[in-house]
């Protein structure tokens, strides 16, 4: 068949069958077919969408180009977690050990950050010692054992997906759902689990601005799922301000042992305990959600969670001893308080500012060759709806001064970050609505 031929035919709004998506896909990942007739093709998508057929069988080429993990060997049914991406989202360090606390394996592949903050894998390389890299035995053994591991994702993990992304963001074809979905999807089939929660975020500081077109993204995801055979949900949670009052490395692994310790600030823990929830039912260990909560919790107060988070690092080499003394962590040299200016409510927190400040500290990488200072950040003290009086501080900044670090230029987006109001505002939801195979549920 000729490339042109399915250009042409998508460009009209026809659908390509398997054995079509499947030439392109494999030409493209070989060579054999140039940039070029693959721009044309994804700006066709554009414009044209796909249907769920041709989402799926796209998803599913595109995870079999490269490894694919079988976690067959380990028992039970394994629960993998996507986040669509956020500021201050540290639900990867919470909900893996606190589900094999409860009894379901977790075994999550995760990639470094590229942006504000650090990945889950950058996060997990702020306690001295942790490995990330993992032979393909150690994983599964690993999660045999403890429970839970999280490690890098191998290199040759959806090489389609990767080639085909890169391309897609110089040709301004990245904002198209079913390419977004099947490049999620993609890694997440090729990653192995049985089942899959998806934590779609919407507002501001989401990639999705709009509640609709976020659900739009979670049905074409959860579609895929489904149609590969593997059961999976979407939560559409807030991002209208950072989920948890951290931004930054080991800055969000203490917050995320607070939260294990059954500390923490209430919307870091909810949304962990809404995904969570949806982990235990879909891995076989509870009935109904509300099962499934009270199960969580219970292993938060008895401080097992906190236990297999223990057992987890030591497992991958790390200083468990981290957990209960979280200064054996990189820090800071310096800190700065960010005062407001006016008596009020804090109306707004523009999470992106907020990320991007923290990512002048250090904390994140402006391209792929940055390093990531790991110690530093920004903690927040004030969220949507909460009173402030002048003087009081919204958010300390965790610094350590050198080259390349802009203090003040931080300074500045935080305090674009924080409006005030007069009058008294409502604090936002944290989760908008639930999308399974069944439908959508709004809340």
């Amino acid at each position: 068949m000729r490339t042109v031929d399915l250009i042409q035919k998508k460009r009209d709004g026809g659908e390509l069958t398997r054995e079509e998506i499947a030439h392109l896909i494999r030409g493209y990942t070989s060579g054999q077919i140039p940039d070029y007739q693959i721009s044309a093709w994804a700006m066709a998508v554009f414009f044209r969408g796909m249907t769920d057929r041709e989402t799926a069988d796209l998803t599913l080429e595109m995870a079999r180009s490269g490894d694919q993990m079988d976690l067959s060997a380990i028992p039970g049914i394994k629960v993998d977690k996507h986040s669509t991406g956020g500021v201050g989202d540290t639900t990867t360090l919470i909900l893996a050990p606190l589900l094999a606390s409860a009894g379901v394996p977790v075994a999550k592949m995760s990639g470094r950050g590229l942006g504000h903050t650090g990945g889950t894998i950058d996060k997990l390389e702020a306690i001295p010692g942790f490995q990330v890299e993992r032979t393909r035995e150690e994983f599964l053994d690993q999660v045999t054992r403890v429970g839970a591991a999280v490690i890098g994702q191998s290199g040759n993990i959806t090489p389609a997906d990767k080639k085909l992304y890169g391309l897609r963001d110089v040709t301004a074809t990245v904002n198209s759902i079913p390419l977004i979905a099947s490049s999620v999807m993609s890694k997440k089939i090729a990653a192995g689990a049985d089942a899959i929660v998806l934590d779609v975020k919407t507002g501001k500081g989401a990639f999705m601005k709009t509640l609709e077109e976020s659900i739009q993204l979670a049905q074409a995801m959860v579609g895929i799922g489904t149609e590969v055979g593997r059961e999976t949900v979407a939560v559409i949670t807030s991002m209208n301000e950072p989920l948890g009052m951290s931004i930054g490395n080991a800055l969000e692994v203490k917050e995320a042992i607070e939260v294990l310790g059954g500390r923490g600030h209430a919307s870091l823990k909810e949304v962990s305990l809404v995904l969570g929830s949806y982990m235990l039912v879909l891995g076989g260990k509870a009935s109904d959600l509300e099962e499934a909560r009270e199960s969580l919790k219970a292993r938060i107060e008895d401080g097992s969670a906190l236990r297999k988070f223990k057992e987890m690092i030591e497992a991958q080499g790390g200083d468990s001893s981290v957990v209960d003394d979280p200064s054996r962590m990189p820090g800071a040299a310096e800190t700065v308080e960010v005062k407001a200016e006016a008596d009020g409510y804090v109306s707004s927190v523009e999470a992106e500012e907020l990320g991007l400040a923290a990512m002048l500290l250090g904390a994140g990488r402006a391209t792929k060759e940055s390093v990531i200072d790991l110690g530093v950040g920004l903690v927040l003290h004030k969220r949507i709806g909460d009173p402030v009086k002048a003087g009081e501080t919204l958010v300390t900044l965790y610094a350590n001064p050198g080259d390349g670090i802009e203090l003040s230029a931080a300074e500045q987006k935080i305090r674009r970050a924080y409006t005030v109001s007069e009058a008294p505002v409502e604090k936002p939801p944290l989760v908008y609505a639930v999308i399974t195979k069944e439908g959508v549920q709004r809340f």
